[in-house]
C-alpha cells in the first residue's frame, strides 16, 4: 500500500453517546494518517462530525490519566492506543469506563476515588530521622510514585466494576498509594488498620487484572497488594499475635 492511499484509509469509530438517562453507540467514518491514535480520532470526530462529543483529556502523553476509555472492551488510555495496531476491518468500539457513573459521553464521575484518597494518613517522617536509606529501599518505593491515576485498575477490579463494593473497598489505585506510603523506610505511620477496615484488602482475590492494564507498567498486584495483605495477615490473624493482642501485650 502506498503512502498516500495509506494516509487517506478511513476506519469505522463505534463511539458511546448518551447520558445517565440512556444512550447508544453512534458510527463515526475517520480518516487514518500515521501515527493516529484513538484520541485523534475522537477529536477529529468532535471538529468535523459531533462538536458536542464529550471527552476528557489533557496532555495527549499519557502521563495525566484523563483520557481512559474502553477500547473494544479493553480498558486503555486513548492517547496511547493505537489506531493502527487496531482490526481495519471491523467498527472501533470506544465506551466510557463502566465502573464510576456516566456523566455524558466517554466522560464519567470518579470523584469517589479522591474520597478514598482522603481517608489515607500523609507519609509521617520517624522522629529523628536522618533522611538516608538505600538505593534499594528507594527503588522499592518509588515503583508506586509512577501512578497518574488514570483509574484503569479502578475500572477493572471486579469488587467496584461487578459488585459495586465502594462502601467496603478501596481498589487497587489506592493499595498503589498505601504501598508506597508503608514501605517507604522513614515512614512510621501505621496504615495496617485501615487496610484491614475501611479499605477493605480482604475483598481482593489476587486476579490481577488490575496490572494487566496499567499503563505504567507497575506490578500492583505482586509489589502492592500481595505484601500489604501479608502486613495484615500476620498482624490479626497470626495465632501469636493475636495471644498477645488478647492480652494486652500488643495494640492495634
Amino acid at each position: 500500500m502506498s503512502a498516500t492511499t495509506e494516509a487517506t484509509r478511513e476506519m469505522t469509530f463505534r463511539v458511546y453517546r448518551g447520558d445517565p438517562s440512556g444512550g447508544m453507540h453512534k458510527d463515526y467514518r475517520v480518516p487514518i494518517s500515521p501515527g493516529m491514535v484513538v484520541l485523534d480520532a475522537m477529536h477529529y470526530v468532535q471538529g468535523y462530525q459531533a462538536p458536542d462529543l464529550a471527552v476528557r483529556w489533557n496532555c495527549k502523553a499519557a502521563k495525566c490519566g484523563s483520557c481512559s476509555a474502553e477500547v473494544n472492551g479493553k480498558p486503555s488510555l486513548m492517547c496511547k492506543t493505537r489506531c493502527d495496531a487496531l482490526p481495519w476491518d471491523q467498527p472501533v468500539v470506544v465506551s466510557p469506563i463502566r465502573s464510576f457513573p456516566l456523566i455524558r459521553d466517554l466522560v464519567t464521575d470518579v470523584k469517589w476515588n479522591y474520597e478514598v484518597n482522603k481517608k489515607i494518613p500523609a507519609f509521617k517522617p520517624k522522629a529523628g530521622t536522618d533522611w538516608r536509606y538505600s538505593q534499594e529501599e528507594a527503588d522499592r518505593a518509588q515503583e508506586f510514585r509512577k501512578c497518574i491515576e488514570c483509574f484503569l485498575c479502578q475500572n477493572v477490579c471486579h469488587v467496584l466494576r461487578d459488585h459495586d463494593r465502594k462502601a467496603q473497598f478501596g481498589g487497587p489505585r489506592f493499595m498503589v498509594r498505601v504501598a508506597g506510603l508503608e514501605m517507604h523506610p522513614l515512614d512510621d505511620a501505621d496504615r495496617v488498620p485501615l487496610l484491614r477496615g475501611e479499605l477493605g484488602i480482604g475483598y481482593c482475590n489476587i486476579t490481577k487484572c488490575c496490572t494487566e492494564v496499567c499503563p505504567e507498567d507497575i506490578h500492583i498486584t505482586d509489589n502492592a497488594i500481595i505484601p500489604l495483605k501479608e502486613r495484615v495477615v500476620t498482624r490479626y490473624y497470626d495465632p501469636v499475635a493475636r495471644l498477645l493482642r488478647a492480652i494486652g501485650v500488643i495494640k492495634g
